[in-house]
């Protein structure tokens, strides 16, 4: 008998229409060490690993960068900010420049500090930072972990947030934002973590590719 997937993959040949399948999960942090990492305009004394926890100790700048660049995928992650906590999840980012802008930046927040009062909607936590806005907003309360998983497919980047899909942007719709923001053009990159001067926890940190 020939297996269902066989005979499906067969006539799609045929038609000229093979689908592509996404590959299968890669951890991108082994929990004991920084394997797969590099520190980018900082030290890496800033970055450490404890415990299962990959964090930063918000002291001294810059960012930790994946060692592979990476184009369309799905990441997952888990995030822990201190009160007032600040970081972000970089994007198809080179490692020249600002990655928030010559890639892109999903924010990560401790929203509820007063000090965040008065952002901008695209500062807030799951937002793609100072593009789109995070909405609605269901960041949890400092301390808490909190889940978020980043969809970039093409020209599409869409972000769930604690199990709430806040963004769904076409980064091609946004032409005014070029010039600032000369990363949404970009197809490739690394994927990092932003050193924003604050304690910053991660784990279960993997990808896919699409």
């Amino acid at each position: 008998m020939i297996h269902l997937r066989a005979l499906l993959t067969a006539c799609f040949v045929l038609w000229g229409t093979v689908p592509l399948m996404a590959e299968e999960w890669e951890s991108l942090f082994n929990g004991r060490d920084l394997t797969g990492w590099k520190a980018i305009d900082g030290p890496a004394s800033s970055w450490h690993v404890e415990e299962g926890l990959l964090y930063c100790t918000g002291k001294g700048s810059g960012w930790l960068s994946t060692a592979k660049e990476y184009g369309n995928f799905e990441l997952e992650l888990e995030f822990r900010v201190p009160a007032g906590g600040n970081s972000g999840v970089f994007l198809r980012a080179p490692h020249e420049g600002n990655p928030a802008f010559a890639g892109m930046e999903i924010q990560v927040l401790d929203d509820y500090d007063a000090q965040y009062a008065n952002l901008k909607p695209t500062q807030y936590c799951g937002s793609l930072y100072d593009v789109a806005p995070a909405q609605p907003r269901v960041t949890k309360k400092a301390g808490e972990w909190q889940k978020m998983r980043i969809v970039c497919d093409g020209t599409h980047v869409k972000v769930t947030l604690n199990g709430t899909q806040v963004v769904d942007a076409d980064t091609s719709a946004n032409p005014d934002k070029l010039e600032t923001h000369p990363g949404l053009k970009r197809t490739t990159g690394y994927l990092g973590l932003q050193n924003h001067g604050s304690r910053l926890d991660y784990r279960n940190i993997r990808i896919r590719k699409l």
